[in-house]
């Protein structure tokens, strides 16, 4: 009996603790590095709440004596911060959705961070020709890695092209079946880029992006700052963000009209980062943690689809995202 206590504690504790910690780092917002990536994995405090309530309402129901009503009190005390997390996350799942304009032509984005040209090239080149993608934005691209999907057939499909591969995680291009005008460089710390993308129907202006990690705070605030400032007037917000939903840089870009596809597609959490089981633990590879991958749209745009897509070589999964002129 007295193990079966023990074990009860150290479970309840398990799941609360961290519950608990995500859920002030959310609320709070701490400025520090390691508080910053805590916020990244907000989400996790659902399943971690609804258990604990379970563990404390087969408390209640077991046989026997015991402290029935300071077990139900607990369970429900615990409904409030599961509550509002659930707030937190609805608009993933329940919201309006401006339907695009009667007979708008579909426009198809997708995304990858190569992991310093360390993605499988070729098979970047048939996952985007199997999602017929349009635009292409590539983030950590390589001049080894250019070269590979060149050979892969990559000018033929997509001929027009912004931005420049660089060793390391510098490089971000944009490559493209449409017409791209001349590109302006976003002040990040590894490249981004303001560039046209000219449609039959007009003009789009796509930031393709790419935000430094929260591992050095100011580094990731003065990206996210550089972003902001280049986001007014914005269609498409394309790339890595290095930040989630539950970041106040994204929060602020949804704030300025530039909101995600999923989101506004209705679709769910979908997590990006780590991908393709590149982290293994206990030699099982991880499943994907945290949605840092994104497809941001402004209000001329709406939503009509968005997946994530494993392509190996990387440790993030693309995004794949369907938008219309609304």
């Amino acid at each position: 009996m007295r193990l079966r206590s023990v074990l009860f504690w150290l479970l309840l504790a398990a799941l609360l603790v961290p519950a608990g910690l995500l859920t002030y780092a959310r609320w709070a917002q701490p400025p520090g590095g390691t508080w910053l990536r805590v916020v990244a994995f907000t989400p996790w405090a659902v399943p971690a709440y609804a258990a604990a309530i379970g563990l404390l309402l087969v408390r209640v129901v077991l046989p026997g004596r015991g402290l029935r009503l300071v077990w139900l009190l607990g369970a429900l005390a615990l409904l409030a911060p599961l509550a509002v997390h659930l707030w937190w996350f609805s608009p993933q799942l329940v919201g309006a959705n401006p339907p695009p304009a009667r007979d708008a032509a579909p426009l198809t984005v997708l995304t990858v961070n190569s992991l310093r040209g360390e993605v499988d090239a070729l098979a970047l080149v048939e996952a985007a020709t199997t999602a017929d993608a349009d635009l292409l934005v590539v983030e950590e691209i390589t001049p080894g890695e250019l070269a590979t999907l060149e050979r892969g057939g990559l000018a033929e499909g997509w001929p027009y092209r912004a931005g420049q591969p660089r060793a390391g995680v510098d490089g971000t291009m944009v490559f493209s079946r449409l017409r791209l005008g001349r590109p302006e460089r976003i002040a990040t710390t590894m490249d981004s880029w303001a560039v046209t993308v000219s449609t039959d129907t007009g003009d789009l202006r796509l930031l393709a992006v790419h935000a430094w990690p929260p591992t050095v705070p100011a580094r990731w605030r003065a990206d996210h700052h550089a972003i902001r400032v280049a986001a007014p007037g914005a269609d498409l917000v394309v790339g890595d963000l290095n930040a989630t939903p539950d970041h106040q840089p994204v929060q602020v870009l949804a704030e300025l009209g530039l909101r995600s596809v999923a989101e506004l597609a209705n679709e769910g959490w979908q997590p990006t980062w780590p991908g393709n089981g590149e982290y293994p633990l206990l030699g099982v590879g991880l499943p994907p943690l945290v949605q840092i991958d994104h497809v941001l749209v402004g209000e001329r745009l709406a939503a009509l689809s968005t997946r994530t897509v494993a392509v190996d070589g990387t440790d993030h999964l693309a995004v794949v995202a369907e938008v219309a002129l609304q």
